[in-house]
C-alpha cells in the first residue's frame, strides 16, 4: 500500500493539469489548474499563493486569483516576465506542470465583515485581489459598498477585461472605476495615474482598503489616502511579488523586520515600516 503521508504536504509538489488557458492582455494568460484527479489541487483562502513548477525549467510562485468559492480549481493569472512564466506561456491545455501550496497568509475576510470595500489596484496587482472581490461578491450579504478602483497604463493592458466591464458593474452595491495612464482612441474613460484618479473620487473615509500593484503606485496611493484621512489600520496590501522560495529559507523577501512568506504576503499597512522599492 503506498504511503499518502506527503499527499497534503505543501512542499512536495502535485501533478496538476491545464484544464483552460484565457488571454487577457497581450502578456497576461489565466491559467485554470486542476490535478490529475480533475478536482482543486489544495484549499486555500483570499490572498495565498500557489507555487508553479516546470520540470528542469524552474518554479515560481502566484497568487491564486479565483475566489476560494469556486471548489472545482483555482486560478492563476501570469505575465509574462521571465524564464518560468515564458514556458508556461508556451504550454496547451491538457500539459502537466507542478503544483504546491497554499502559501502565505490571507486577507482578514472575517475581520473586515461588514465594512464597506474599496479595493484600489494597478496593472497586474489586480490579479492578486480578484480572488477577494469575488470571494466578497459570492458572500455579499458579509459585506457593504463594494468600489473597485483600477488603473493600467493603456486599455490593453486592463487584465480580466470580462470581470471589469460585464461582471461586477452590475453586482448588487458596486461601483467600478476604471483610469488609463494616457490618452488612447479606443478609450472613453477616465486618463491619469491610479493615486490622482483616487483622489479625484474623494471616497468616504469609513472603508476597509485592500491595495495592490506597482510599489511606486502603492507609495503614492497610501500618501493621498493619508491625506484623505484614513489611517494605515484600515488599509491591507499584498507583497507576493517579493516571495521567492515560499518557505523562510532564501531570505530574499525581507521588507525591514519582516519576510512576506512568513509574515505575508498580506500586511496591514501600520505593520510595515517600509514598502520595497520594486519586486
Amino acid at each position: 500500500m503506498g504511503c499518502s503521508c506527503h499527499d497534503n504536504d505543501p512542499l512536495i509538489p502535485k501533478v496538476a493539469v491545464i484544464k483552460e488557458m484565457r488571454e487577457d492582455t497581450h502578456d497576461v494568460i489565466t491559467f485554470k489548474i486542476i490535478d490529475k484527479d480533475g478536482n482543486r489541487p489544495f484549499d486555500f483562502l483570499p490572498g495565498q499563493c500557489a507555487m508553479l513548477s516546470i520540470p528542469m525549467i524552474g518554479e515560481a510562485i502566484f497568487s491564486i486569483t479565483s475566489s476560494p468559492t469556486e471548489k472545482e480549481y483555482i486560478e492563476c493569472s501570469i505575465k509574462r516576465c521571465g524564464k518560468v512564466t515564458d514556458y508556461l506561456h508556451e504550454l496547451e491545455v491538457g500539459d502537466e506542470i507542478g503544483v504546491r501550496g497554499p502559501y502565505g497568509n490571507n486577507f482578514p475576510v472575517e475581520k473586515i465583515k461588514q465594512t464597506d470595500l474599496l479595493f484600489i489596484a494597478g496593472g497586474i496587482g489586480l490579479a492578486p485581489l480578484r480572488s477577494v472581490i469575488n470571494y466578497a461578491m459570492d458572500n455579499r450579504s458579509d459585506y457593504g459598498l463594494i468600489d473597485i478602483v483600477y488603473g493600467a497604463r493603456t486599455p490593453n493592458d486592463l487584465v480580466h477585461p470580462k470581470d471589469i466591464f460585464e461582471i461586477w458593474p452590475k453586482k448588487l452595491n458596486t461601483r467600478v472605476h476604471l483610469t488609463v495612464d494616457i490618452e488612447h482612441p479606443d478609450w472613453s474613460g477616465a486618463v491619469g495615474y491610479v493615486p490622482t484618479f483616487v483622489e479625484a473620487l474623494a471616497f468616504d473615509i469609513n472603508k476597509t482598503v485592500l491595495i495592490c500593484g506597482p510599489p511606486i503606485m502603492i507609495k503614492y496611493t497610501l500618501q493621498v489616502l493619508e491625506e484623505i484621512g484614513f489611517k494605515k489600520e484600515q488599509i491591507y496590501t499584498t507583497l507576493e511579488l517579493k516571495m521567492k522560495c515560499g518557505i523562510g529559507k532564501c531570505g530574499r523577501c525581507n521588507i525591514g523586520d519582516k519576510y512576506v512568506c512568513k509574515d505575508g504576503p498580506v500586511f496591514r499597512c501600520d505593520e510595515i515600516t517600509e514598502l520595497p522599492n520594486e519586486y
